[in-house]
């Protein structure tokens, strides 16, 4: 069936005009002129057909038409205040799907993470493994990548595209400690020339469980390995450098806007 076309403003002034029974206080509170409150309503009359206000001595009155279908707009002005909030709900809400490579969210998103929940007690978390997953079939309110760019997605990064050589530090200490493993763990992203890979892996998170297992160096994101180094279960044997790829918070235009995925980029940008 055919809608009509509802002139919503129209009748949005008129409702307001109704309350007040005054077009200068419609007016206040719609913040525009008394003359564009007249200038809607004579434009709902013409549209009815039907006259709705009538001046008189006493000041402005409805007509009889006017006030007949007062009650139901205004219950469809609620309906449509129902509807705004139910669409809003999921943008409003404290429960986030996240994708995220597995070692990325161990290593270095996970506890950022924990400090953003004490911030935010009411958060609820969804995680996806596959952080290339389809935003639509897998419900996601944004994703982590290792990517050189946000491509057709909104993203930001979430630190600067640099890469450090890594190893497990060498057992002993002072002139006792060794040197780590000469072997080198390719996991596709390239390895100093002349370097020969003993160690294939297929991503940058099963690199790192290797270098952290001892397997041998790895040329890994500084990003990734920040936590580690920090801590001292990596040591950097060379870098940082320029890297080509970083990691970016990424999510399709409608999800970026929401507010609860910018108060997540706004909290992760300034860890």
């Amino acid at each position: 069936m055919k809608r009509t076309h509802l002139p919503l403003n129209a009748l949005r002034v008129y409702d307001a005009a109704a309350r007040h029974l005054s077009f200068t206080r419609a007016a206040d509170e719609l913040a525009v002129t008394p003359a564009a409150v007249g200038q809607q309503i004579r434009a709902l009359e013409d549209h009815l057909g039907t006259v709705l206000f009538r001046r008189t001595s006493k000041g402005l009155e409805l007509t009889e038409e006017g006030g007949a279908g007062l009650d139901a707009l205004r219950e469809g002005f609620l309906k449509f205040e129902e509807s705004v909030q139910a669409m809003q709900a999921g943008q409003a809400s404290d429960r986030y799907t996240i994708a995220a490579p597995r070692e990325f969210y161990a290593q270095w998103l996970a506890p950022r993470l924990a400090a953003f929940a004490s911030e935010y007690p009411d958060v609820r978390f969804s995680f996806v493994a596959d952080e290339l997953a389809d935003f639509t079939e897998a419900n996601l309110d944004c994703a982590v990548r290792l990517v050189d760019g946000p491509g057709e997605l909104e993203g930001v990064e979430l630190a600067p595209a640099a890469r450090v050589t890594v190893a497990k530090p060498a057992e002993g200490k002072g002139k006792a400690k060794g040197k780590p493993p000469e072997r080198w763990i390719d996991w596709g992203a390239g390895l100093p020339e002349g370097a020969e890979p003993h160690v294939a892996v297929s991503n940058a998170g099963q690199a790192l469980s290797s270098a952290l297992a001892g397997l041998g160096r790895a040329v890994l994101p500084e990003l990734l390995v920040k936590d580690a180094i920090a801590d001292g279960r990596l040591e950097v044997l060379e870098g940082p450098e320029p890297g080509r790829r970083a990691y970016w918070l990424v999510a399709p235009l409608p999800q970026w806007r929401t507010r609860k995925v910018k108060n997540l980029v706004d909290f992760l940008k300034a860890e």
